[in-house]
């Protein structure tokens, strides 16, 4: 990390966590942040669900909820962004304050609610995005919408002509009732919908489902059946969890998701667990509690093909990214693995 931006980060650690959240994405969108552009390799270099990435760690959604820093974002060394989530109507969210840095546990708790700007405004700068990156939308619902699911299919019906790839999130704690969308019926209900708009696009993309950390195996052995029956393109695992377990942080009591290092263990389970019921029949992204590329690593070998990360950017800052991209580049050739595809799944049974 250079010094420029260890200063930087000490700054924004004296600002409340959605104000200095508010000047990263602003430092981005001038261009004053690290960006050492496309990274890869031939180990590297990776197809997710027929999308070709240059590398395989993604940006998970929620860092650019309103898709306003996607050119800074292209060039940060990424192999794919998520941004969103997006709802049909603009929503404010939750009442501040809503996020909450866990300093001591290296980890955040949010409780935003799919603050976003809406799906017009937000549909409007995904047709401006930069070329070349690989960019998807993470798709929500709003919170007073009387057709929940139908609200899914409505933003990638207005979106999907600008992305390459759209996540459906039913698995954010801070939507009231929202996690009941896992269920078999209002899930398959769901994708359906979703799948069908997908159909009708000039150009169809793949859709993910993002589903909680907090699940048992009988919900995850139902959620696995209904993503193959779906036809859906691949499972994100996982989004925050509800769990404090161990938190040292006087901010452990706050209501909201948890996400960052004390998620990596649970996420990386419920990973495994789904490489196993799936049989390495549904791709796989890997998020939670990724800060280092041994951390990466490890989910691609529990079952990921690709991995994404968030608030470990909170403390490492940007510069991570290409710590983590060339670190696991390295991991592979110790391993003797030609490429990301080879180590996929080659470790699942320590987590299991």
């Amino acid at each position: 990390m250079s010094l420029i931006e260890t200063l930087g980060l000490k700054a924004l650690y004296r600002l409340d966590p959605e104000t200095a959240h508010g000047l990263a994405i602003r430092a981005l969108q001038m261009g004053v942040t690290p960006a050492p552009g496309p990274l890869t390799s031939p180990r590297l270099a990776t197809t997710l669900a027929g999308l070709s990435l240059p590398n395989p760690l993604g940006l998970a959604a929620g860092f650019d909820k309103n898709a306003t820093a996607l050119a800074g974002l292209a060039r940060a060394g990424f192999g794919f962004v998520e941004v969103g989530a997006a709802t049909p109507l603009p929503q404010p969210g939750n009442p501040k304050p809503r996020l909450f840095r866990l300093t001591e546990d290296g980890a955040a708790i949010n409780r935003f609610g799919f603050n976003n700007d809406g799906v017009e405004a937000i549909a409007t700068r995904l047709a401006k995005r930069p070329k070349g990156a690989v960019i998807g939308l993470n798709l929500g619902a709003n919170k007073t919408s009387e057709d929940r699911a139908a609200d899914f299919a409505r933003v990638l019906a207005r979106c999907g002509p600008h992305v390459d790839f759209a996540t459906v999130n039913v698995s954010s704690p801070n939507t009231e009732r929202l996690r009941d969308l896992q269920g078999r019926e209002a899930l398959m209900a769901l994708l359906g919908g979703v799948m069908e708009v997908r159909a009708d696009l000039a150009r169809p993309i793949p859709v993910f489902l993002k589903i909680a950390p907090d699940l048992d195996d009988a919900a995850l052995a139902e959620i696995a059946e209904v993503a193959g029956a779906a036809r859906i393109s691949g499972i994100i695992a996982t989004n925050t969890t509800l769990d404090r377990t161990g938190l040292r942080s006087p901010h452990h009591g706050e209501a909201g998701g948890l996400s960052g290092a004390p998620l990596f263990a649970r996420s990386t389970r419920v990973l495994a667990r789904l490489a196993d019921l799936t049989g390495g029949e549904i791709p796989l992204i890997g998020v939670g509690g990724v800060a280092t590329a041994e951390q990466a690593y490890a989910k691609i070998k529990a079952g990921a093909s690709a991995v994404q990360l968030y608030t470990a950017l909170v403390f490492g800052g940007l510069t991570l990214v290409k710590e983590i991209v060339t670190g696991l580049d390295h991991l592979l050739a110790r391993d003797g693995f030609a490429n990301v595809a080879e180590a996929v799944g080659t470790d699942t049974e320590t987590w299991l």
